[in-house]
C-alpha cells in the first residue's frame, strides 16, 4: 500500500468514529476497498458527486483532527521508536551472558507484543 494510502486507512482507524455514518462509509469504500466513486454511487444509492463530497469532508475532518491531536504522528513515532529497539535487544538476548541476556530477550518480547498489539 502506498504510503498515502496507508495515511488515510490511518486516518480512518484513528479518527473514524468522529465521522458521520455515510462520510465514513464513502471514505471506506474509497480507500481501504479501492472503489471508484461512480461504484460507491451505485452501492449507497447516492451520486457521485455526493461521494465525492462525502470523502473530501471526511478527509478534511480526519486531518482537522489530527493537526489538533497529532494522535497519528505520535502513535507513528513511537512505533519507529520501538522498530529501532528490536534489532539491538535481539542481538543483545543472542551475545549477551545470564541475567543480560534474559533481560533482553524479556524486553525484545515486550516490544514485540507492544508492535503487534
Amino acid at each position: 500500500m502506498e504510503e498515502g494510502r496507508l495515511m488515510q486507512s490511518m486516518l480512518l482507524d484513528f479518527y473514524g468514529e468522529l465521522l458521520t455514518e455515510k462520510q465514513r462509509e464513502c471514505y471506506d469504500l474509497h480507500v481501504n476497498e479501492d472503489l471508484s466513486l461512480s461504484e460507491i454511487a451505485e452501492q449507497s444509492g447516492v451520486s457521485r458527486q455526493g461521494v465525492w463530497d462525502n470523502i473530501r469532508r471526511a478527509e478534511s475532518a480526519m486531518r482537522e483532527m489530527e493537526e489538533k491531536t497529532g494522535l497519528l504522528r505520535r502513535f507513528r513515532q513511537i512505533r519507529q521508536g520501538l522498530e529501532s529497539l528490536q534489532a539491538p535487544l535481539q542481538e543483545l538476548a543472542k551475545s549477551g551472558e545470564g541475567r543480560t541476556s534474559e533481560l533482553a530477550r524479556e524486553m525484545s518480547e515486550t516490544v514485540d507484543m507492544l508492535l503487534n498489539v
